[in-house]
């Protein structure tokens, strides 16, 4: 990858199987919503909104009169996601680091994510930034990775393709309980409530899951940044995958924290 902006690269493999990863994810976003719990008119920050699924499935929640403000750090996936949003008056899109975002204090009823969160050099400042905007009777919710080792989304293919001594961990930075409730206490969050919720989820068919594990998530980073690997990691990972299929499809279990608390 020498030469190549490494954050570039990984922009553009999430925008090329986006639609992917977004059927493979939204039952887990979606989970997270129904503890959200969101109302006619209300107004929701959505943090990492990625290429926006999860910003279209609030704003039909909130209606006309509320408002979906989707934070990204990746500019060009923010694009799609204002390509996919318009149209649609409550949804509005900015461009930052979420841990900077900057609205008014006391002006957001909401703060979702779909595992945005996971990756802020100081968690406990931006918790409070997304605190410091809420209002009184605020509430948030989101839904992160738990261990590595209880994702069989990710641990099943690193094991396949023989990369699991190579992971970056950082996806799975709120995998302990404890963590997270601290950092949500000291950011100024209460009534906190963490449970675990296990689903197993999909891309689709053999194709479209190898596809994907090879693009995104843990595989994918390490071929990404070692492209040497990726025909052994492919061969192995096929090969893994095609003791999977029920019925045309590929379904993996993915181990996530649901978290909700109160402002």
């Amino acid at each position: 990858m020498a030469g190549k902006d490494p954050d570039a690269v990984r922009a553009n493999a999430w925008l090329e199987v986006s639609d992917l990863v977004d059927l493979q994810l939204s039952p887990l976003g979606l989970r997270a919503m129904d503890a959200l719990a969101p109302k006619p008119s209300e107004v929701i920050v959505d943090v990492g909104c990625g290429t926006g699924q999860t910003v279209l499935q609030l704003a039909e929640q909130v209606g006309p009169e509320g408002q979906v403000i989707g934070v990204d750090i990746v500019p060009s996936l923010l694009e799609r996601a204002r390509l996919r949003g318009e149209g649609l008056r409550q949804a509005r899109f900015i461009a930052c680091d979420a841990a900077q975002l900057r609205l008014p204090e006391k002006s957001v009823d909401c703060v979702f994510s779909r595992f945005g969160v996971m990756a802020f050099a100081d968690p406990v400042a931006a918790f409070a930034n997304f605190h410091r905007t809420m209002k009184r009777s605020g509430r948030l919710a989101f839904v992160c990775w738990r261990a590595l080792e209880e994702n069989e989304l990710d641990i099943m293919p690193l094991r396949a393709a023989g990369l699991e001594t190579r992971v970056d961990r950082t996806p799975f930075r709120f995998e302990k309980p404890e963590f997270i409730r601290t950092v949500l206490s000291d950011a100024g969050f209460g009534q906190i409530v963490i449970e675990p919720y296990d689903r197993a989820v999909s891309s689709g068919g053999l194709e479209a899951m190898l596809t994907v594990l090879l693009k995104v998530g843990a595989v994918g980073k390490i071929v990404r940044e070692n492209p040497e690997m990726y025909a052994a990691a492919e061969r192995r990972l096929r090969t893994a995958l095609a003791t999977r299929v029920v019925d045309g499809r590929v379904a993996l279990n993915a181990g996530v924290w649901l978290v909700t608390a109160a402002a």
